[in-house]
């Protein structure tokens, strides 16, 4: 199945409207997993639902059709970055920019090392994961593609080109340095 992927995004690149067709209802539901995901974090009386935030990713990722796609790791990853874009720019929409009241939370999970207990608002996760990237733009990325885009560690490595052990090593400092940072809040 990946290498599908890989091969209908290339043909979709190279013009052909028909892979677009086939690519949708593979990519659509692989979307709608990594939303689902994505809103599980999240209160439960959110006013984005599941749907919409796929439906807007979907939009702004076929948007980029003429995008030089290198595989489905790749795109998944772009797709993680949309994402985070969607539920930043909803709760900013939102006014939930102060923090407490009703700012909307996500849970950060075990993948990010940090007890289900602990929540953040996710404008305080985007401003800290933005502070990670300008000290270190691989570790944010990192934590992008793992985080917001549930890719695993080999998908990570092979769309950064990096070798997975470095990937689990920046990792690791990835959520050690975001953690601390959002402790001390």
């Amino acid at each position: 199945m990946p290498e599908n992927v890989t091969q209908l995004l290339v043909n979709w690149r190279n013009g052909d409207e028909s892979a677009l067709d086939q690519l949708m209802p593979i990519i659509y539901d692989e979307l709608h997993r990594l939303a689902k995901r994505y809103m599980s974090r999240e209160r439960r009386n959110h006013t984005l639902q599941t749907t919409a935030l796929v439906n807007e990713a979907y939009l702004r990722l076929v948007g980029q059709g003429q995008a030089e796609w290198q595989n489905r790791a790749h795109f998944f990853g772009v797709a993680a970055q949309v994402m985070r874009h969607v539920l930043v720019d909803h709760a900013r929409s939102r006014q939930y920019a102060k923090r407490g009241g009703e700012a909307q939370q996500v849970t950060l999970d075990d993948n990010l090392a940090i007890s289900h207990e602990d929540q953040i608002e996710v404008l305080a996760l985007d401003e800290a994961l933005n502070r990670l990237a300008a000290l270190d733009e691989r570790k944010g990325r990192i934590v992008e593609l793992r985080y917001f885009g549930g890719l695993s560690v080999e998908e990570t490595a092979e769309v950064l080109e990096l070798s997975a052990i470095t990937v689990k090593r920046d990792w690791l400092k990835a959520k050690a340095w975001l953690y601390r940072e959002l402790s001390q809040r």
